[in-house]
C-alpha cells in the first residue's frame, strides 16, 4: 500500500486503508475504468506495464488471502481479504494513491511472524509475496 509517488503520505494511505476497512495498490487514473480489465489497460498506459501487471496480481489474489501492512508508527497489521477488487473514484482514495482496493479485515497491531519482517526489511515499494506457506 505504499504509491510510487513521492509526494504521496504514506502514512496517511495505510491509515485510510485501516479506517476503509481495505488494502490496495497504487496506479490511481483520471476517470474511472468499468471493469478490472479496462483498469489494467488504463493503467498500463498511464503508468507503465509493471504497475498494470501488479495490479493483476494483487486482484487475482483468493479471498481469504492475508496481506501485512505497517503503519507510521511501525507497527504491523494483518489482513484478510474478503472482496474481489473495485476501483475507488473518491478525492481521498486518489489524493493517496490507494484507488485500486479490496475489501479486507484488519487485525492489529500484531507481531508479524520472521518471514513478514523479512519480507518489509527488503524494502521497496513493491506489492510483495511472503515467502511462507502459514506466515501466521
Amino acid at each position: 500500500m505504499r504509491s510510487r509517488l513521492d509526494e504521496v503520505d504514506h502514512a496517511a494511505a495505510v491509515e485510510h486503508a485501516l479506517a476503509q476497512h481495505v488494502v490496495g495498490v497504487g496506479g490511481r487514473l483520471s476517470t474511472s475504468p468499468a471493469d478490472l480489465d479496462a483498469a489494467v489497460v488504463a493503467v498500463s498506459r498511464a503508468w507503465d506495464q509493471r504497475v498494470a501487471a501488479r495490479l493483476r496480481r494483487f486482484a487475482e489474489l483468493d479471498e481469504g488471502g492475508e496481506v501485512w501492512t505497517r503503519d507510521a508508527g511501525g507497527l504491523f497489521h494483518r489482513g484478510v481479504l474478503s472482496g474481489s477488487w473495485r476501483y475507488d473514484a473518491t478525492r481521498l482514495a486518489y489524493d493517496v494513491d490507494l484507488a485500486h482496493v479490496r475489501e479486507c479485515s484488519w487485525d492489529g497491531p500484531l507481531d508479524p511472524p520472521p518471514e513478514v519482517l523479512a519480507s518489509f526489511a527488503r524494502g521497496g515499494r513493491n506489492f510483495q509475496r511472503v515467502r511462507a506457506l502459514d506466515a501466521y
